[in-house]
């Protein structure tokens, strides 16, 4: 629990909220929550952190947003999940077994058929008078997670055939945006479906040094830091780096992220003097120029955990940030 509380407070503080006002109103103690030896945080003081960001930033969608912006590293399972994965289904079962490390407020469930297989998520108390606010703001963001998790392992844009939940989402736009698809009422469910080809795709995990290089390389990100230049461009250049192993995401998933519209995200970012993909490509040379000077990683590795489904399409960019062909540089 204590990795999933520091994940939301450096959110928080992606979006301009100061991690030390979140903190006291959430009754957390942030010198003590830094330290390794530091006491557990509790459900309640949970609760109120997911409560006071979701006010502090002016978002009701808080957890949504945060589910497809935190660092699944941050979490602490990502790495067990997919070094000791081969398939969609190894990575579901090893999940299974490790929610305790995020949650105990609920457990998963998979139930698989001929056609589909099915992502429970069973909560452990009940909640006969209706899920609290904060407990909607958990589970949604269980769920949403889930699906970016699988998008990440097969780097494909997943969608599920159909997301269930017991009650009537307030905003079913935002809603069907973040689950790429439109949740239905179902008393009693908090459910993902998934079509049963997914099952035995085999995930990206051909390289595990590589995905480990980049988690090594963006760790210190899951901390709330101080920011010194906290200008947009530089939040999301940090947000980018931070889940870039899952590959690149689009203007209007950036966007909905810091609870803009696209538009707004890109006249703010113009307003800085620089676009949106100008920043993307930024991140994409960075992490080129890490993967290729530590080591001797395959470029069509390189390539495809950058984005590029051919490598000569990231050949092309590289000598466009370069000057030279990542073969060259890797020479040198």
């Amino acid at each position: 629990m204590k990795q999933l509380v520091l994940a939301i407070i450096a959110y928080a503080v992606q979006r301009d909220v100061d991690a030390a006002q979140l903190c006291k109103q959430a009754g957390i103690d942030l010198t003590a929550l830094k330290k390794t030896t530091t006491a557990p945080v509790t459900q309640h003081q949970l609760d109120m952190l997911w409560l006071h960001a979701a006010r502090l930033t002016n978002d009701p969608l808080f957890g949504l947003h945060f589910a497809a912006s935190v660092q699944p590293a941050a979490l602490g399972v990502v790495g067990e999940i997919i070094q000791t994965s081969a398939t969609v289904g190894e990575a579901l079962t090893h999940a299974v077994a490790l929610t305790h490390l995020v949650t105990d407020q609920c457990r998963l469930e998979i139930v698989r058929g001929n056609k589909n297989f099915t992502v429970r998520f069973i909560p452990a108390a009940d909640h006969g008078d209706g899920p609290t606010m904060a407990f909607r703001m958990l589970i949604e963001f269980l769920m949403v997670l889930t699906i970016h998790e699988l998008s990440g392992l097969l780097l494909e844009k997943i969608a599920p055939q159909a997301v269930r939940m017991p009650y009537t989402v307030p905003d079913p736009a935002a809603y069907e945006q973040a689950f790429r698809c439109k949740p239905v009422k179902r008393a009693d469910e908090y459910t993902l479906v998934f079509d049963a080809r997914y099952w035995d795709e085999p995930i990206l995990t051909a390289n595990y040094g590589l995905q480990s290089l980049l988690l090594k390389k963006v760790s210190s990100l899951s901390q709330p830091q101080p920011a010194t230049n906290n200008t947009l461009q530089v939040r999301v250049y940090n947000h980018l780096l931070a889940n870039s192993y899952l590959g690149i995401i689009s203007l209007e998933e950036m966007a909905a992220n810091f609870n803009l519209s696209p538009r707004s995200l890109q006249r703010k970012l113009k307003d800085e003097g620089v676009k949106y993909q100008e920043v993307a490509d930024a991140v994409r040379k960075s992490l080129a120029l890490y993967y290729i000077s530590s080591g001797n990683y395959p470029l069509k590795d390189i390539s495809y955990m950058l984005g590029y489904n051919e490598l000569s399409a990231f050949t092309r960019a590289f000598k466009r940030w370069t000057g030279s062909s990542p073969a060259g540089y890797q020479s040198l």
